[in-house]
This record gives C-alpha cells, sequence and structure tokens, in this order.
C-alpha cells in the first residue's frame, strides 16, 4: 500500500478554507439573491425594453472579438513556433505586450486619432480640400466595429500565448513528422497543428470572451450597449439595483454556458506529447520572406501597443507641469496602496486555500476551493453591485443597532476603501491561486514528511519550508494581482469613496470629457506599472520544459 505523504491537516485548515470560500463568494451569492427576490419585478419590462439589445450587443461584440483575436494569435504563434527570421526573439517576447494596456485607454487614444478633430480626418481634409463630413466618407471608430477591433488588438495575446505553448509542446514533434513526410507547410498547420492546438484554442477564447463582457471604459466610450453598460445605467442612472442584479443574472447565464460550451467542444478529448526535451528546429527562412514574416508580425505590436503608449509619452511630456505631477502623486499613492492591500490578501488567502487544499484533497475541500476562485470568471461590475448590496445591507443593521443603543447612525463599510478592497480581492484570488497552487506542485512530499518528522504542525511547516521554496510564485502572484488591481475600472467607479480617485478612475473620467492629455501622464504609469509582469509571462512562457 503506497505511503501517505500528507501530513495530518487537523481541523483548522479545512475551517479556514471553508470560511475563506464563503467569503470570496458572498458577493455573488448577493446578486443573485437580490435578482432573485427584488422588491418589484421588471423581468416582463426589461425583456420588453432594454434586455434584448443589451443581450445582442454583448454576443456580437464577444463574437466579432473571438474571431478576431483567432484570426491574429493563431498565425503569430504559428509563424513564431516553426520558422526562424529576423526578430523572431524580440517578436516572441513583445507580442504580450498589449496585455499591459487596458482596453479603455487604447479605446481613447484610437479616439483621439480617428475621431473627426483627430490629427488622421484633419490631415485628409487638409490634403485633399475637404470642407466637411459630406466631402467624404470615413469609419466611425466609436461603433461595434471600433470596439471589436479595440479589444482585439488588446486581447489577442491570449490567443497568442496558449496557441503558441501548444504549437512548441504538443506539436512541435508531430509537425517536424509532418513536414519529413512531405506534407507542405499549411498542410501540417491545418492536420496537425490546429487541432492540437483546439483545447488552447477553446481556452484562450473563452478568456477573451470574460475579458470582454467585463470591459466597461472602452464599449461605454463607443456607445456599445452591452449588459455591463445596462448594468451601469439601470442601477446607477435609474437607481433600480433589483433590475440591475436581474441584467447581472443573465450576464452569470450566459458566462457559465460559454464555459460549459468549451467544456462540451473539448469531449473529454485528451492530447499527448512525447517526452521529448525541447521542441523540433524551426525552419529558417530565407531573406526576403523572413523579412517580410518580421513586418507582418510587427503590426499588431504596433497597433495595439507602440502606437497608443507613444501617443501617451507625447501627451504625457506635454502636460509636464508642476500641478499635474503634485495631481498624479495623490491619485498614484491611491491606487498604489489598494493594489498592494488588494495583492497581499490575495496572496495570504491564495496562500490558505492552496495549503488547505495540499494537506486535505477532498472533494470539500475542492469544492471549497472552487467557490472561492469564482471571481475572476465574473465581470467586476456584477461583484461591484454584489459587494456594494452586502456593505449597505450591514450598515443598515449597524445603524439600527446603534440607535436603539442611542448613538449616531453612520456609514461604517459603504463607499470606503474596505469595501473596494474586499471586492478587489475577492475578483483576483483566483489569480494569486492558481499561481501559488503551480508553485506548491512543484515542492515535493518529501518536505512535508521532514517537517512532521522534527515535529513542524502544518502551519509551522508552511511558514518555515513552504514560503521560502514559493518565493518566486507568491511574488508573482503579488505582482499579477498588483497591475490587474491597478487597471481595473468598473470595481473602482463605483465603490470608491467620495472624492477618492484613483489613476484608473482619473484616466476614464477625463477621457470620457475629450481630454486625454491632462490624463496622459497616469495613464502611461498604468502602462509601464503592467509592462514587467507581462514580460515577465512572455520570458517565461518562452522557455522549453
Amino acid at each position: 500500500m503506497e505511503q501517505s505523504h500528507r501530513p495530518a491537516a487537523g481541523k483548522g485548515w479545512p475551517f479556514s478554507v471553508g470560511s475563506l470560500a464563503f467569503l470570496a463568494a458572498l458577493p455573488l451569492l448577493a446578486v443573485v439573491w437580490l435578482a432573485i427576490t427584488p422588491t418589484e419585478d421588471l423581468w416582463v419590462h426589461l425583456f420588453g425594453t432594454v434586455l434584448p439589445n443589451y443581450l445582442f450587443n454583448t454576443l456580437a461584440l464577444g463574437a466579432g472579438v473571438s474571431i478576431g483575436v483567432l484570426l491574429i494569435g493563431i498565425p503569430l504563434a504559428w509563424m513564431v513556433s516553426v520558422y526562424n527570421f529576423p526578430g523572431r526573439r524580440l517578436l516572441d517576447r513583445a507580442l504580450f505586450l498589449p496585455l499591459a494596456m487596458p482596453t479603455y485607454l487604447i479605446a481613447f487614444v484610437y479616439t483621439d486619432f480617428l475621431d473627426y478633430a483627430g490629427p488622421i480626418q484633419t490631415f485628409l481634409r487638409e490634403a485633399f480640400a475637404w470642407s466637411g463630413p459630406r466631402d467624404y466618407w470615413f469609419p466611425s471608430i466609436r461603433s461595434l466595429g471600433g470596439g471589436i477591433a479595440v479589444l482585439t488588438l488588446c486581447l489577442y495575446p491570449y490567443v497568442y500565448w496558449l496557441a503558441r505553448a501548444a504549437f512548441i509542446g504538443r506539436g512541435a514533434r508531430q509537425i517536424e513528422a509532418a513536414r519529413l513526410m512531405g506534407e507542405g507547410a499549411f498542410g501540417a498547420f491545418r492536420r496537425i497543428g490546429l487541432p492540437l492546438a483546439r483545447p488552447a484554442l477553446a481556452a484562450g477564447v473563452l478568456i477573451v470572451w470574460m475579458e470582454t463582457v467585463n470591459d466597461i471604459g472602452a464599449v461605454e466610450h463607443f456607445g456599445i450597449q452591452t449588459l455591463t453598460v445596462g448594468i451601469f445605467d439601470v442601477w446607477l442612472h435609474l437607481g433600480r439595483p433589483g433590475a440591475a442584479a436581474q441584467i447581472a443574472l443573465v450576464l452569470l447565464t450566459l458566462i457559465v454556458l460559454l464555459a460549459t460550451a468549451e467544456r462540451l467542444a473539448r469531449g473529454g478529448r485528451r492530447y499527448h506529447t512525447d517526452n521529448a526535451q525541447g521542441g523540433a528546429d524551426r525552419r529558417q527562412l530565407g531573406a526576403a520572406a523572413g523579412l517580410l514574416t518580421a513586418c507582418l508580425l510587427f503590426m499588431p505590436l504596433l497597433a495595439g501597443f507602440l502606437v497608443p503608449a507613444g501617443r501617451l509619452l507625447y501627451y504625457a511630456i506635454l502636460r509636464l507641469d508642476q500641478d499635474s505631477v503634485a495631481t498624479f502623486w495623490t491619485l498614484a499613492l491611491h491606487s498604489v496602496t489598494l493594489s498592494a492591500l488588494a495583492a497581499v490578501i490575495c496572496v495570504a488567502g491564495a496562500l490558505i486555500l492552496a495549503y488547505g487544499a495540499r494537506l486535505s484533497p477532498t472533494r470539500s475541500i475542492r469544492v471549497g476551493v472552487r467557490f472561492a476562485t469564482l471571481g475572476y470568471g465574473v465581470p467586476g461590475a456584477v461583484l461591484a453591485l454584489g459587494v456594494l448590496t452586502l456593505t449597505t445591507t450591514a450598515d443598515l443593521r449597524m445603524a439600527d443597532l446603534t440607535e436603539w443603543l442611542g448613538g449616531t447612525p453612520a456609514a461604517i463599510l459603504g463607499g470606503t476603501v474596505f469595501a473596494l478592497v474586499f471586492a478587489l480581492s475577492a475578483r483576483f484570488l483566483a489569480l494569486a491561486y492558481g499561481t501559488i497552487d503551480a508553485g506548491l506542485q512543484r515542492v515535493t512530499p518529501n518536505m512535508d514528511d521532514a517537517a512532521r518528522m522534527l515535529g513542524a504542525t502544518p502551519g509551522v511547516a508552511l511558514l518555515r519550508v513552504h514560503l521560502p521554496l514559493l518565493k518566486g510564485s507568491w511574488l508573482t502572484a503579488a505582482a499579477l494581482v498588483f497591475v490587474d488591481s491597478m487597471k481595473e475600472l468598473p470595481m473602482t467607479l463605483l465603490l470608491r469613496p467620495f472624492n477618492y480617485e484613483t489613476l484608473a478612475t482619473h484616466v476614464y473620467q477625463l477621457a470620457s470629457d475629450e481630454r486625454l492629455e491632462a490624463s496622459a501622464l497616469a495613464a502611461l504609469t498604468i502602462v509601464i506599472v503592467g509592462i514587467g509582469p507581462v514580460m515577465m509571462l512572455g520570458r517565461g512562457s518562452s522557455r522549453k520544459k
């Protein structure tokens, strides 16, 4: 009989995992409860008025972006994985950089470029002596098509990343074998590479869908009425939180259906690879073909990162005055404080979840971990609605108690930094858990045995043995949560305290008022902070396992 290598967990760790799972899932449960028990039944009204339009726009936007990221991400991953050409190693990592550019920033920049008063149309009018829009036609960036294009430029790295890993990891030897047997480049791609990459592509598209339905800044700027925008409108402008919760429930149902469809599309198929170390040798392209390939692969990087970042840098230099710098430091302090708190909480929670599951890998623990990590698949606006519902209810109960005791009622939780940090932690806990759990899986169980033989409790073993071994993992998790919290817009807009602005909300408000140049320094800071973790992702994915 195989000897167990797991130390005794006791009752403390399962209780901690269960409590953490309950707290993390509480905002989502609050939204579901608010939707199914509203003070007034608005389902018929919603279905008869705004809900069909919200749903259609969401589906159309998600489908368009999915097609766009596949059309860009798959060819990029194939060319980088299979061929050698000038600049391949640099492009291999640089193609991840659009992930550092929040969608609302690239939307603001391209609107500034392509609108009627922007430099492109101004140049065309001056060059051809056109006097107004009646003299020429120019595609509108503030449209569904513009939203699809902008989100595609930001999100294609997800598909590129996962498809590239599939081509190099699973398919390299099979693709090389097909080429040796006389199969052409397109035939090897169609018959070997694409089928092997299908699970990775499905996962990438699912992530893109979730990022798309979570977006609020870009789609609202372009006037696209999606379900997420509907939650904002119905909640903030009409004052109907129950109706907003019902729209949120429709959005949650859509996400569950997408995740289920992705799992069913896999159909239980498994894709195996050989045990050979490294991938197959890449084929060297000729000078002309290699240069052309490098230029083509450079275009998504240029459009998705270099042009927006260059524009922001130009505006930041123009507006680098004393007043803007003083305002910037206040905003940066708020953003860094919120992001650091969320990172610390998420790392601590992820350590409890991952180590608790290692100690007691029971079904109940696994279910608890899944509940605790639901937040990353839920749009920020939905979680914000849940957190606001919880904090408002708690404040009302405490106000009743305070009044009964003869005190003066006051809001304690709602509209505070606590509520915002709680929402950020609930959303990004899954991000930290995935990173730390992957690192913990690489720690041999013999370490647990050695610690137990020396008399260490599981908690002491975690602090003195596993935590030092996991230093790279929890630092990476903290960096990822920190950067995503810096960029997060929907929850920050809805839950921030009064007169408490962050870099993201500052950029959103000024750019929405067509004052992008005034927000450029804050916007550029968000981008620069995101570059480090994104390049770490590119560097890590380029290593051959």
